[in-house]
C-alpha cells in the first residue's frame, strides 16, 4: 500500500514470507528511510542476546497486570514462532540489518512500551483477564493443524478483519490500548516524518495496523490542508 511518499509493508512477526518481503521491498523500493513498528526499549530487547530477566522496577513502572500481560503475550508469540521455525520479530531484525548495511536511516515510530503497558494495566477489566487466562491455557495445547491460516504467511485482509473483530469483542479495552491508541501514535509520527521532504519512507508494520494507520495519516494531512487554507 502507498500514500504519497510512504510505502507500507504489512507483516506477520513470525512469518517466513515477511522475512523475504522485507528484503525485496528494500531492494526494489530503495527507501531513504525505513520506519519500524518499534520504540527504543523494544528495539533494545529485540536485538539483545541476553535472556530476559524479571525486574521489580519494571513491575512498579508499568503495573503488575501490564507486566504479566507482556510476559504471557511474548510466550504465546514465541510458541507460535516455534511452530513455523521463525523467532518473533525476525522481520524487524532483518529490516534493521539490511538498513544498517546500506546506511539507510531507521525511524522508530511506535509508542514507548512503558506507556502502553502502564495504560494497559489501568484499562484491562476482570472479564478480559479471565478471557486472557482461558485463551492462554488453550494455547498450551495448540497444534499447528488447528490454526485457521498458514502461520508462515501474512494473513489476507479477510482473515485480519475476522481476527480483529474477534479481538475487539473479546478484549475491547485491550484492543483500544494495544491497537487504536498505538495506531494514532504511529500515524502521527509517520506524518511528521513524511512532512519535511519527499523522501521515500518504507513503513514496516504488523499487517493488522496498516489500513487504520494509513487512514489516520490521511486524516491528519487533510486537517493540516484545511487549517492552512483558512489561514
Amino acid at each position: 500500500m502507498r500514500y504519497r511518499n510512504l510505502v507500507f509493508l504489512g507483516t506477520s512477526h513470525i512469518a517466513k514470507q515477511s522475512l523475504d518481503e522485507v528484503k525485496s521491498y528494500i531492494e526494489n523500493e530503495k527507501p531513504d528511510i525505513v520506519a519500524i513498528e518499534l520504540d527504543r526499549k523494544r528495539l533494545h530487547a529485540l536485538m539483545s542476546k541476553a535472556p530476559r530477566k524479571i525486574d521489580l522496577r519494571n513491575i512498579r513502572a508499568i503495573g503488575l497486570k501490564g507486566f504479566l500481560f507482556s510476559l504471557l503475550g511474548a510466550w504465546a508469540e514465541k510458541k507460535l514462532g516455534k511452530l513455523v521455525g521463525v523467532a518473533p520479530g525476525s522481520e524487524m531484525k532483518e529490516a534493521i540489518r539490511i538498513a544498517k548495511d546500506r546506511k539507510i536511516p531507521i525511524a522508530l515510530v511506535d509508542q514507548d512500551i512503558e506507556i502502553t503497558l502502564k495504560r494497559l494495566s489501568k484499562a484491562i477489566t476482570w472479564k478480559e483477564k479471565k478471557n486472557f487466562i482461558v485463551d492462554i491455557l488453550k494455547a498450551f495445547f495448540l497444534r499447528k493443524a488447528e490454526i485457521e491460516f498458514d502461520l508462515a504467511t501474512v494473513p489476507d485482509k479477510k482473515i485480519i478483519m475476522k481476527m480483529t473483530k474477534k479481538l475487539k469483542e473479546r478484549y475491547p479495552n485491550i484492543f483500544r490500548v494495544l491497537i487504536d491508541e498505538r495506531n494514532a501514535v504511529i500515524a502521527e509520527n509517520l506524518r511528521k516524518l513524511a512532512e519535511p521532504s519527499g523522501r521515500k519512507i518504507l513503513v514496516i508494520l504488523g499487517a493488522g495496523h496498516v489500513d487504520d494507520v494509513v487512514e489516520l495519516v490521511k486524516e491528519g494531512n487533510a486537517k493540516i490542508s484545511y487549517n492552512f487554507s483558512l489561514g
